[in-house]
Parts: structure tokens; C-alpha cells; sequence
């Protein structure tokens, strides 16, 4: 499955301490709108004022996942960060005309997504 953050890897090495920091940031924004019309008609002419006001507000939200792993002396640290999703077994049958009976027709397994994130680590020789 893709990552949230457009499929994020990394690699470090050899050896030492790998120290990464996803993070998504987000602004959210709170608008209250007020308007109105007046009309003033006279003699000569009539006009039409339009009055309205906008108050906004606005918030930043920044959410942040950490991962620290040392790395084997010589060896190389490769990180991923993304969703895997879980995988789920299906069959199609088809059953018997007295119903006491089912045939297999296909199978097979499915990746499903999740909405969690998180870490997959290995180490390479490079």
C-alpha cells in the first residue's frame, strides 16, 4: 500500500544510531460570515447598499511520528514508512441445486488498506 506521505524511505549507514521524524502538517480554518441589504429609495433616484463582513481564524496542526534504531557496526539501516494494509483469504463457490453441496471456482488472497502508518526496518551489508 502507498504511504500517506507519497511512499517515504530512507537509508543510513554503516552502523551508527538512525534517528527519523515523519511529520504532516494541516491549517484549519474557522470563517463566520455576516451580511446585508439596505435599499433607500428617493425622488430621483433609488440605490441599493450591500454591507457584509468576514471573521476568520485560523489554526496550524502538525502531527509528528519518531523512529530511533540503532544500526549494526558495517551494516546499512533501510527505513520505510507507510501503510501495508492486511491481507485476507476469499473463495467464490458455486453450490449444488439441492444446496448440500458447494464447488470451489476460484481463489485466492487480497491486500486490504488500513488507515494506520507506521514503521518497516532491515539491515543490508549495503
Amino acid at each position: 500500500m502507498p504511504a500517506k506521505f507519497g511512499g517515504t524511505s530512507f537509508k543510513d549507514g554503516p552502523g551508527g544510531t538512525m534517528v527519523v521524524r515523519v511529520e504532516r502538517s494541516r491549517k484549519v480554518l474557522r470563517e463566520v460570515s455576516a451580511g446585508g441589504e439596505v435599499e433607500v429609495s428617493g425622488i430621483v433616484a433609488k440605490a441599493k447598499v450591500s454591507i457584509s463582513a468576514k471573521i476568520g481564524t485560523e489554526t496550524g496542526i502538525t502531527v509528528g511520528h519518531e523512529y530511533r534504531r540503532n544500526v549494526t557496526s558495517g551494516k546499512y539501516g533501510h527505513l520505510q514508512y507507510g501503510s501495508w494494509g492486511y491481507s485476507v483469504k476469499w473463495a467464490k463457490y458455486e453450490t449444488s441445486a439441492d444446496r448440500c453441496g458447494k464447488k470451489p471456482l476460484k481463489s485466492g488472497t487480497a491486500k486490504l488498506p488500513t488507515s494506520e502508518v507506521g514503521w518497516n526496518y532491515g539491515e543490508t551489508s549495503s
